[in-house]
């Protein structure tokens, strides 16, 4: 059945949806540099051009989002955010449907993207070099300053979707910059995308996701001594639920 889906979906996805996104890709990253250009809240540019830019793209495929524990987030309070990251359409799900403030850490090749590169930047998420450690560092260091006042920073710390369907190991960034800023991590589980969008493919297929949003979890008593104990706390919190779904 899911194959006979696919046949009967390429014409749409390859006339309808593609082309849907690189114009709305355009149009939005384009309307988002005016707007902040004039001294606009990038706060609302976000929202305006960023959460309804992933809400609409995500209603063309379609995919549906189903969003638990919401009660979880206090607006008032910045999180680093830490999801898994199965698949690209992970990004309009956090965009669309977390429903705070943030600021993505990226890698630097996405600063080409026309319009949206530009934007990004603009609205000061966070380019890393992942290439070049020292440089990955003085950006986050950086950015520290505006992740204050309700804003949160949001980490895949696996570094890449995963290929296998396992949660691949995290990497310490997201933890040490907790640590650092004396703020709570936001666990967050993201389930369905893979089959919506496989890595490494363009085998695009309408599909419902779901977001686990788990409570906050206190970095007190933590250290970089035992940055590894809260990781792992971290990653069991994630994993709970993606074995949960897997079931």
């Amino acid at each position: 059945m899911r194959k006979l889906l696919s046949i009967l979906y390429q014409p749409y996805k390859w006339l309808i949806v593609f082309p849907f996104l690189v114009v709305t890709t355009l149009m939005c990253g384009s309307l988002a540099v005016f707007l902040l250009s004039v001294s606009v809240s990038p706060k609302f540019v976000s929202n305006l051009c960023g959460a309804r830019w992933s809400r609409i793209n995500s209603f063309m495929v379609p995919m549906r989002v189903s969003v638990f524990g919401r009660e979880n987030i206090d607006p008032a309070c910045s999180y680093v955010i830490v999801s898994n990251h199965q698949s690209h359409y992970d990004v309009f799900v956090l965009y669309g449907w977390l429903g705070i403030d943030f600021k993505w850490v990226m890698k630097k090749e996405l600063r080409n993207i026309p319009a949206l590169g530009v934007a990004c930047e603009k609205l000061e998420h966070i380019y890393i070099d992942r290439s070049d450690k020292q440089t990955a560092l003085k950006s986050l260091n950086d950015a520290k300053r505006i992740i204050r006042d309700g804003t949160s920073v949001i980490f895949f710390p696996e570094g890449t979707r995963t290929r296998t369907g396992q949660m691949g190991e995290f990497k310490k960034g997201a933890f040490i910059m907790a640590l650092d800023l004396g703020i709570p991590i936001l666990p967050v589980t993201i389930t369905g995308t893979s089959k919506i969008l496989p890595p490494g493919t363009i085998n695009l297929l309408p599909g419902r996701a779901v977001m686990t949003i788990h409570r906050p979890i206190s970095v007190e008593g933590y250290t970089l001594e035992n940055v590894g104990d809260l990781m792992g706390k971290v990653r069991s919190v994630i994993q709970g639920t993606l074995d949960a779904s897997a079931s």
